[in-house]
């Protein structure tokens, strides 16, 4: 079984960082309250370097940031557009992004849902359970423009609907009940400035 898929393609050996980081900058992260995050984000109807240069810029704000994905909403951009990162619950490693994500809605009668911990960039600090198929299949297009499907079982399908939920204008604490929600608040109120320093300190050791 490979160890690592690149746009749902198994390869023998990928770096620790993908490539696209390399050539990025890093960007502000949102965070909830913004309406960014808060509104269905814009079809990509163009696709070129200016599209590249964007995902190049979310692969280093990811990874500077000790995330498993990002949504293009996430640095501020109307887009609908997410990069990943993200092992699955079998060690097997899945990089790439997606653009224009659409999720396929599961089948109510072989869909299982996982209860599982979950943060979010956007929500700095806060980690709680939220109920996700264990299954899910997002449909796409590269940043060429060429179709993509990708599938995800445990963890990663986690992740696929979390980032499609992003660029439908949901975060997570959408999700959670008014009780967990506030909660996931209080969270990041006690948590938020350490979050912030350690992303500074990695921004000082990715970047040197």
């Amino acid at each position: 079984m490979p160890r690592v898929f690149v746009q749902g393609n198994p390869l023998d050996y990928y770096p620790r960082h993908a490539p696209e980081a390399r050539r990025g900058s890093v960007r502000r992260i949102t965070e909830t309250g913004e309406e960014v995050l808060h509104k269905p984000c814009r079809d990509v109807t163009e696709f070129g370097p200016d599209l590249a240069a964007l995902i190049d810029d979310m692969f280093l704000t990811m990874y500077i940031a000790d995330g498993a994905g990002l949504a293009a909403n996430q640095v501020g951009v109307d887009l609908r557009l997410f990069v990943y990162d993200c092992p699955d619950d079998d060690g097997v490693r899945h990089v790439g992004h997606v653009v224009n994500p659409v999720l396929e809605t599961p089948d109510p009668g072989g869909r299982r849902l996982l209860d599982d911990s979950e943060g979010c960039l956007s929500v700095p600090g806060a980690v709680m359970d939220v109920p996700r198929p264990d299954r899910a299949v997002v449909h796409g297009q590269d940043k060429d423009g060429n179709p993509l499907t990708l599938e995800g079982r445990g963890y990663f399908a986690r992740c696929l609907a979390h980032e499609t939920d992003h660029v439908n204008g949901r975060v997570f604490l959408d999700r959670l009940s008014g009780r967990d929600r506030k909660e996931a608040l209080r969270q990041v109120a006690a948590r938020r400035e350490e979050v912030y320093a350690h992303r500074a300190a990695t921004i000082e050791a990715l970047t040197a």
